[in-house]
């Protein structure tokens, strides 16, 4: 049956950021619902932030297009313009290659929710605006390195940062 059962998708919580980056995902988490519905050609996640939470560090994707929708609250899209309130219903797109770093951050006192539908491109970079990183996804790993290509430092916890 298609209809995917939201009681039932598993909730995916933290990040895949190495440290000290993966502490500043604290209050995220999503449902990968396209993973769920068995989908391979796009995903679709329902992303939920707590009060004061973010969904990622500002980033842009080399190859995939984003396609958000706020569902429940309020957002505010933070991006080289500045910052945008979104509200139930607001859209927002991120095509492929646009150099525009974004991430959402919930300033309210209530849980958001966005809808996010990027498209799967192997390999994939994504590069982070704020701080010196970029990953490349391939074959569902994650490489990080600094936007050059070399090592990160490593962090006293013994992840590379």
């Amino acid at each position: 049956m298609p209809v995917i059962d939201m009681k039932n998708t598993p909730v995916k919580t933290g990040s895949i950021y190495p440290a000290p980056y993966n502490a500043e995902m604290a209050g995220r988490s999503s449902l990968r619902l396209g993973d769920v519905g068995g989908l391979t050609q796009f995903g679709a996640n329902l992303v939920i932030l707590e009060p004061n939470a973010k969904s990622s560090l500002r980033h842009w994707h080399l190859n995939e297009d984003e396609f958000v929708m706020v569902t429940m609250g309020t957002c505010t899209l933070i991006d080289d313009t500045g910052e945008t309130q979104m509200d139930v219903g607001d859209c927002a797109a991120f095509p492929a290659g646009d150099a525009n770093g974004h991430h959402f951050i919930n300033k309210s006192t209530s849980e958001a929710r966005f809808l996010v539908v990027g498209s799967r491109k192997n390999p994939e970079t994504a590069t982070y605006t704020d701080v010196d990183m970029m990953v490349v996804l391939q074959d569902g790993a994650a490489a990080f390195s600094k936007r050059d290509g070399s090592p990160l430092p490593i962090h006293p916890d013994g992840e590379n940062t």
